[in-house]
């Protein structure tokens, strides 16, 4: 009995640990960093410029599980996000801390143009 209840307290403390861990998303080359205020969907506005979700536009939060643009409403938030070929907003990350320290990180595509991209460490470095 004694060992049942230990396996059970270590088995809880392991799912304790999973769940409080944070997910490691790996964003594409495409993908820039902004700050959106989310309007009545699809409008919104990417660094003060006024813009639009596209249609089918995804956006994850901080946990990457998908979110509403409706809900998001009044909000702002840094992110990262990537535009169709309309320049449409396509995806958007809603970042973590973590994320969101990682810098330098492009704001524009034409630093995305200039700016080596490291996919497996996601990273940025300016040339």
């Amino acid at each position: 009995m004694t060992r049942c209840v230990i396996a059970l307290i270590l088995a809880l403390a392991a799912l304790g640990t999973v769940n409080g861990q944070t997910v490691q998303r790996s964003f594409p080359a495409t993908a820039l960093r902004g700050e959106i205020a989310f309007g009545q969907p699809p409008e919104i506005r990417v660094n003060g410029q006024d813009a639009r979700l596209s249609p089918g536009a995804r956006i994850r939060g901080p946990n990457n599980l998908l979110q509403m643009s409706g809900s998001l409403r009044g909000q702002s938030l840094v992110v990262n996000y990537a535009l169709d070929s309309t320049g449409q907003v396509q995806d958007v990350w809603i970042l973590n801390d973590d994320e969101r320290a990682r810098l330098p990180w492009p704001k524009t595509v034409q630093e995305a143009k200039t700016w080596a991209f490291d996919p497996v460490a996601q990273v940025w470095t300016p040339r």
